[in-house]
């Protein structure tokens, strides 16, 4: 008979003491009850009674039913809630106690971890924004004369940001062919996936106040995957002037789980060389560290890989767009989450969405169930990552998944 404990991690786990990203979860006995939890493994820390069993002073902050008055409470109290977790999870004289409050993840129902406050989209990817550029400006300059000197954005819809395995309805509206005379409504018929990376919000600022790069790791509390589900052709019908609208508010999916920050300091790398001169408060060197992040990302639909986007090739890292974003005195609010945009790289294979990998349906993915432009109804999608951990180790972030339902 085997002595291992759920404490007994392989040394490869993606979700090992080096890791611990939080959720909110319920159970089956008590569906209406949601709490914190910290992945572990293939089980999650039922973390507010694992506090009060150890007597933590955080014990309140960890039986809250969202993430968010933690990560209200600044990164001091980040800090010390991941040492005491990273304590109780590994230190040999806590496993008696902390192992009565595992709890196997299959047996549990994740939820919407935070409170989304404001949702904000970028457009970081140098390689994604060019390959769009080329599509649709065919003999043209790729990029627009302002992408290499600011972070482009929009702002989004907080509602329909939703958790991972939330269903996706394809979304109607007007639409427009080139060739068509007039405008039809209808579902959207170039249904589409943004991978992306979210960055989540925990410190609020003052309405006024600037938050230089240098104060990065002081506001934001995680990272998780995104997917900004796109109708490209509802968007590119209502577009000019004014950017994105129907044509992505629809949903917006985050994984369940958010990473801490701290968690990927050994996946920090520069980002891409500058071919322009930047303003001051953009200046990669105000960051005072690297902002770059080594993530690779996975794109798995139906279950086949067609994709592995590098996070690492953004020409704008997170911490330009949080300045960026709050330059003009805009304040952040806690479960605000801003978004990198596509992550595409060099290659064909690393491009982020179906528009890039098909060039707009010219070229259809050639996959074992059929071919495919854009996506189809029962068609479902998988983002997975992975990022350089410390000692050689590596660190998972919670997949992002979606299976799109027919039009209402």
């Amino acid at each position: 008979m085997s002595d291992a404990t759920p404490l007994d991690l392989p040394d490869d786990d993606l979700f090992g003491p080096d890791n611990l990203p939080y959720g909110v979860f319920t159970t089956e006995d008590d569906p209406d009850l949601p709490r914190i939890g910290v992945r572990y493994g293939r089980y999650v820390l039922d973390a507010g009674p694992a506090a009060e069993a150890f007597g933590s002073s955080h014990a309140d902050l960890l039986r809250q039913p969202r993430l968010n008055p933690l990560m209200a409470a600044g990164r001091p109290v980040w800090r010390a809630v991941r040492a005491e977790l990273r304590s109780w999870l590994t230190a040999p004289e806590h496993a008696s106690v902390v192992v009565r409050y595992l709890l196997p993840l299959d047996d549990v129902t994740l939820h919407l971890p935070f409170e989304v406050a404001d949702y904000v989209d970028f457009y970081a990817s140098e390689h994604h924004a060019s390959n769009v550029g080329r599509i649709f400006r065919p003999g043209g300059e790729p990029l627009t004369p302002n992408w290499k000197h600011l972070p482009i954005g929009y702002h989004g819809r907080a509602g329909t940001v939703v958790v991972s395995g939330t269903p996706v309805v394809r979304p109607q509206g007007q639409r427009k062919a080139p060739d068509e005379p007039s405008p039809t409504f209808g579902p959207s018929r170039r249904l589409d996936i943004e991978a992306e990376v979210g960055f989540v919000v925990g410190t609020p600022s003052r309405l006024g106040e600037r938050v230089p790069q240098s104060a990065f790791r002081d506001h934001v509390f995680g990272v998780c995957l995104l997917n900004d589900w796109s109708a490209r052709d509802i968007q590119a019908w209502e577009y000019v002037p004014l950017g994105p609208f129907l044509g992505k508010s629809f949903a917006t999916s985050v994984s369940a789980w958010i990473t801490p920050l701290d968690a990927l300091d050994a996946a920090r790398t520069a980002p891409p060389e500058r071919t322009h001169p930047l303003l001051d408060y953009l200046q990669d060197s105000a960051a005072g560290e690297p902002c770059g992040l080594d993530l690779r990302i996975s794109v798995v639909l139906n279950g086949h890989t067609v994709a592995e986007p590098p996070f690492s090739a953004m020409y704008w890292t997170a911490a330009q767009q949080l300045a960026h974003m709050t330059v003009n005195g805009a304040s952040l609010r806690t479960g605000d989450l801003f978004a990198s945009g596509t992550v595409s790289g060099p290659e064909p294979r690393q491009r982020g969405c179906l528009l890039e990998l098909t060039w707009s349906g010219r070229d259809p993915l050639e996959l074992p169930d059929g071919k495919r432009t854009f996506l189809e109804d029962g068609d479902e999608v998988v983002l997975t990552a992975w990022a350089p951990g410390p000692n050689g180790s590596r660190i998972g972030l919670g997949e992002v998944s979606g299976r799109i339902h027919p039009a209402a």
